[in-house]
């Protein structure tokens, strides 16, 4: 057989959602364990899904259960939370993993993750906090104004596996805002090609987001886990979440797009740092095919 008629196994799954055709779609491409990271990115603009994960023998087997290499259409993540929770769901299901806690290895390093019939739950990578944003400009960005920004956090970037810049916004700010135009965005968030714009109501434990990555390839993401936990360590940072102890809250993503998404967050903190988060949520399978494998570049 020619590497052309070569052919791997996909699946797509819905994440972040209990019914197909809502959350945020997923492929996973099984078998990709001999290929280069062109054909990976090839594959993965082929989709063009906001990401794309392909589940591999780990470079560590005696710590790790699987490797996760992830992929939007226009660049490689070291972590991403919807192809996370996606592929250890579609994992435990097909019996490469068991259910219950499992090792991922991805690009963030091995981050846990736990599995049941309905879901998955991944710890996230090295909480980070970065530098200060200028809230007006990343408004302007977006499509909003000066006075659509909440004044009780200021804008800046947090991470943790991926860093998002984050702006918090009034409450019916969110559904207004527009994708942002490529060099507009890069000039407000120094040059990272992505924008977290988040509405909380942390006293009902409740956050609306959108996510706009026209610097990744992704124009609006229906639900992204990766910022989810990028804006927990950005609240305890802003002293909105305790500064010790355990926190939680869910993110309502999506609805704009129509594919209304839920993804669940927990956070840890001591002394006014983020130690340690996670983002889970249901999984729901919609397809499976095959695809054939493209020539190496």
């Amino acid at each position: 057989m020619t590497n052309s008629a070569q052919r791997l196994k996909f699946d797509v799954v819905d994440v972040f959602t209990d019914r197909p055709f809502t959350g945020n779609p997923l492929a996973v491409v099984h078998g990709a364990d001999g290929l280069d990271t062109s054909q990976l990115a090839a594959i993965a603009r082929e989709f063009n899904l906001s990401e794309t994960v392909f589940p591999l023998r780990p470079s560590a087997p005696v710590e790790a259960s699987y490797r996760a290499r992830i992929f939007t259409p226009g660049a490689e993540l070291p972590f991403a939370g919807h192809p996370s929770v996606g592929v250890a769901w579609v994992l435990a299901r097909d019996g490469v993993i068991g259910t219950g806690e499992a090792i991922q290895e991805c690009g963030a390093g091995l981050l846990p993750v736990w599995v049941d019939a309905a879901g998955a739950r991944v710890d996230a990578g090295r909480p980070h906090v970065g530098g200060a944003l200028d809230g007006a400009a990343l408004a302007e960005a977006v499509g909003l104004t000066a006075d659509d920004v909440d004044p009780v956090a200021a804008a800046g970037v947090c991470g943790a596996g991926l860093d998002f810049p984050i702006l918090v916004v009034r409450a019916d700010a969110v559904a207004k805002a527009v994708a942002p135009e490529p060099i507009a965005l890069n000039r407000a968030t120094e040059n990272r090609g992505t924008v977290y714009v988040a509405a909380l109501d942390l006293a009902a434990g409740r956050v609306h987001a959108r996510m706009f990555g026209p610097g990744v390839g992704v124009t609006e993401d229906p639900a992204t886990g990766s910022a989810a936990v990028a804006l927990a360590v950005f609240l305890v940072n802003r002293g909105l979440l305790p500064a010790d102890g355990e926190a939680a809250f869910s993110v309502a993503q999506g609805e704009e797009l129509g594919r209304p998404s839920r993804l669940d967050v927990t956070v840890s903190a001591r002394a006014g740092a983020a130690v340690r988060a996670a983002v889970g949520g249901q999984v729901v399978a919609v397809s499976s095919g095959e695809i054939v494998v493209p020539l190496r570049e």
